[in-house]
């Protein structure tokens, strides 16, 4: 069995759709609590509980923390970053762009930086004490707490922010059966989330160590054993290398994963065409069926179910083409 993960958001909170994308083989969802807090989602998480209910289901919550990914603090308006010109990056409230000490320290000229998963890019062409200006080669909208990296380099915040630990305090109210940890790249991270919900009573909650970037791929080994599964997180992994080298570091954590006889899941962009449109494409299908058949035992959607048009159809074609790979790996 490949278990079946949407992410809750505005476009399924209504009781009757999340029953009817249970009913099309959906196990679980995630939980983003990047912008959120369990309490503030009260009312989407009631409607998940019954909808799961009515399904006649167990339903699976996963949590996804906000841990030591590093965002852009929120600005006071959205802010238009547009190719060819220049913004200013500052650790306090001058500069067009706020950002955490760790990374303002971290930049040199030359440096590649990307924001909102890589949606924004800039190069840093200056810094004095207070400041960092950074040329604008791929333009966007900044707005609440988005992500931001140096590529080429490991900069992390704390393993769990306040606001984890708040939200791993209420979750067994809320019913959270797994937390995914983001930014894995130690084993000693997830000793220290196990420590937290052990403290916490919660010792039956899963951990899903998400790989985000090439130095999880290099400690996978010493991360394994410290997780109950390994989460391929496609988005910010694809910013940390070569889009076309990123097949090569699925596929070898994949490997290593069945080697080690750990579970894996696989995430983003799977059906990603289906936020605007009710049929997948021929690439998006392929890519679930190998993912399956190279062993996935989960695989998930996000944007595609949170804010597409189409989430009930999403789950269908997910459901769908993990059972197809199943069969086929069943048949051969």
């Amino acid at each position: 069995m490949v278990e079946i993960f949407g992410t809750l958001g505005p476009a399924c909170c209504e009781r009757g759709l999340l029953k009817e994308m249970f009913r099309r083989g959906m196990d679980g969802m995630r939980l983003n609590l990047s912008h959120t807090t369990l309490a503030d989602a009260a009312d989407m998480l009631e409607a998940f509980r019954l909808a799961a209910e009515d399904a006649g289901k167990k339903p699976e919550l996963l949590i996804d923390m906000q841990g030591p990914e590093l965002r852009v603090f929120k600005p006071q308006a959205p802010v238009k970053l547009k190719e060819g010109e220049t913004c200013i990056l500052s650790c306090a409230s001058e500069g067009d762009l706020r950002i955490p000490a760790p990374v303002f320290e971290a930049l040199e000229t030359g440096d590649t930086v990307l924001i909102d998963d890589g949606r924004i890019e800039c190069v840093c062409e200056s810094k004095n004490e207070s400041a960092v200006t950074v040329r604008v080669i791929r333009g966007g909208t900044v707005s609440e707490r988005k992500s931001i990296k140096v590529t080429g380099k490991d900069i992390h915040g704390p393993v769990l922010t306040e606001d984890d630990l708040k939200n791993l305090r209420e979750a067994e109210k809320y019913g959270v059966t797994a937390v995914m940890q983001p930014f894995v790249t130690k084993g000693k991270q997830l000793k220290e989330v196990r420590d937290v919900l052990h403290a916490y009573g919660l010792d039956d909650i899963r951990i899903f160590a998400k790989i985000e970037s090439r130095e999880g791929i290099s400690l996978l080994d010493e991360i394994m054993p410290e997780a109950d599964m390994i989460v391929i997180a496609r988005g910010d992994l694809g910013n940390d290398m070569p889009l076309w080298e990123l097949p090569k570091a699925q596929k070898c954590i994949e490997d290593r994963c069945i080697a080690a006889g750990k579970p894996f899941l696989v995430v983003t962009q799977m059906l990603a065409s289906m936020t605007d449109s009710p049929v997948p494409t021929r690439a998006e299908v392929s890519d679930i069926f190998r993912a399956v058949y190279e062993g996935a035992s989960a695989v998930m959607v996000t944007n595609e179910t949170a804010v597409g048009k189409y989430p009930a159809e999403v789950i269908r074609y997910l459901k769908n083409t993990a059972d197809s790979a199943l069969e086929y790996i069943e048949n051969r």
